[in-house]
């Protein structure tokens, strides 16, 4: 169900850049013009995360992911068959706050449910949507576009997501939810309205420039926001987000880890298609089927790194997968108009074996030392992170291409430019590899061994209710 979910949300996010030129000829518009249906869809969903956690608590993770996965369905049919731009922008807009919820109660579902040995193992499952799903939609949504129509790139949400709104109608285990406290309205709008600003200024800077007045406004009031809802939320009694939970070190470091390190592992993703098409002049399918061989790698370093968790720890591999990710990202820094495919594909194979280090430790590690009472909130921070350090991703890409390239070639950057963005990334990531080696384990690692002892032999409804 989780792993549905997930693929669905994360393929949406990505498709609907390839129909873009589609659309804006069915509307007789510039594809310049559909900016907004791609950058509504993050700034909702940044927007719908603060109220995740207290609708959690309240309803239970089941409800709230089957009516987000409903909403979603239904807004996705709504952009297929949206008259006008009007019309696409709002329907797309509901996609990015129902998206917004399902992430968060997918993560408290899982890992309120399961141990922390078995959340290792659930973690090599959730991979899998989380790397095949980026690297699947742009080929999909071309197939789709081709062969049917623009609107096939979000009915096909459809026949993907209803059979997992049944599944989780029967089988998933009940919870019965509780009274978390008076909704905090104030939080919600400071949170909602910090996030949605600072998303808006990261995804449209690059776009517009980062001295846009639209973009300078955004991110201005959006760090206006977000003081002001970090110093109210940790007066109020009863938060929508529970900052104080970062007072714990684990969670804090990992998190940090996190929203630094995502940087250079999805600014590479970012940056090997353009350099690739851009810098190389190869095809959009070359450029996919090179790009791909990091989900590989992935899949690969994840299965040993659920092995080895328990026995070292996840900062050794977090550290090691984040210095190989800084190497592998020298070695990209060194590809010219010369380089070979094979070569290319097998540099991203070795960066997603060094990504694979990372993904999984950091979330497992981020919750060990925490109370189940608090996983719904801590899922909610966890999302928050991961989201805003994936937004930071492009926008650090582009503005290193742009100060790396003459005004006059602005339009078509050089091969050093190129280059000169792998090492930005690399340097990022070595100096967060550095971070990586002194979070302190030893809380995460204790946990792990002691489920990994008992075998995790309890029936996981009962564990799932007694959760709650």
């Amino acid at each position: 169900m989780c792993v549905c979910v997930t693929f669905i949300a994360i393929v949406d996010g990505a498709i609907t850049t390839v129909a873009l030129p589609s659309i804006a000829r069915q509307f007789q518009l510039t594809t310049a013009a559909l900016d907004g249906v791609v950058v509504v869809y993050p700034v909702c969903l940044a927007m719908a995360i603060p109220a995740s956690a207290w609708l959690v608590e309240r309803f239970g993770a089941k409800r709230v992911l089957l009516t987000a996965l409903g909403a979603f369905l239904v807004s996705s049919l709504l952009c297929g068959a949206a008259a006008d731009l009007g019309q696409l922008i709002a329907s797309r807009a509901v996609q990015g706050l129902s998206a917004g919820l399902l992430f968060p109660a997918a993560s408290s579902l899982l890992y309120s449910t399961f141990n922390s040995w078995e959340q290792v193992r659930i973690s090599r499952y959730m991979i899998v949507p989380q790397q095949i799903a980026p690297a699947v939609a742009p080929m999909l949504g071309g197939l789709l576009v081709d062969h049917l129509s623009w609107r096939w790139v979000f009915y096909v949400n459809l026949p993907l997501g209803l059979p997992a709104v049944v599944f989780g109608a029967l089988f998933l285990a009940g919870h019965r939810g509780h009274r978390p406290g008076r909704f905090d309205l104030i939080g919600l709008l400071l949170s909602a309205g910090a996030l949605g600003g600072v998303m808006f200024g990261v995804c449209e800077g690059p776009n517009r420039g980062w001295s846009s007045p639209s973009v300078v406004i955004a991110l201005v009031l959006g760090a206006v926001l977000l003081a002001a809802a970090v110093v109210f939320e940790l007066r109020v009694a009863e938060p929508l987000l529970k900052l104080r939970l970062f007072a714990d070190r684990l969670f804090r470091d990992t998190n940090l880890i996190n929203l630094v390190g995502l940087v250079p592992i999805l600014g590479a993703m970012y940056l090997g298609p353009l350099f690739l098409q851009q810098g190389q002049g190869r095809s959009a399918l070359e450029s996919g089927t090179s790009t791909f061989p990091e989900a590989f790698g992935v899949l690969l370093t994840v299965q040993v790194a659920g092995i080895l968790y328990s026995r070292v720890g996840p900062r050794i591999i977090i550290g090691s997968g984040l210095a190989m990710v800084s190497a592998v990202l020298l070695l990209l820094a060194t590809c010219d108009q010369d380089t070979g495919l094979w070569t290319f594909r097998g540099y991203m194979f070795l960066l997603g074996i060094g990504m694979g280090g990372v993904f999984m430790p950091t979330t497992v590690a981020s919750l060990a030392t925490l109370s189940r009472k608090d996983l719904a909130q801590a899922s909610t921070l966890n999302t928050v992170v991961r989201q805003t350090g994936g937004a930071f991703a492009p926008a650090a890409v582009t503005t290193a291409l742009v100060l790396s390239t003459p005004t006059a070639a602005a339009a078509n950057p050089p091969v050093s430019a190129y280059q000169h963005a792998y090492l930005t990334l690399a340097a990022l990531a070595a100096a967060t590899a550095v971070f990586a080696f002194t979070i302190p384990d030893g809380p995460a690692r204790a946990a792990a061994r002691r489920t990994t002892a008992s075998g995790g032999t309890a029936p996981l409804r009962r564990r799932h209710e007694e959760a709650h």
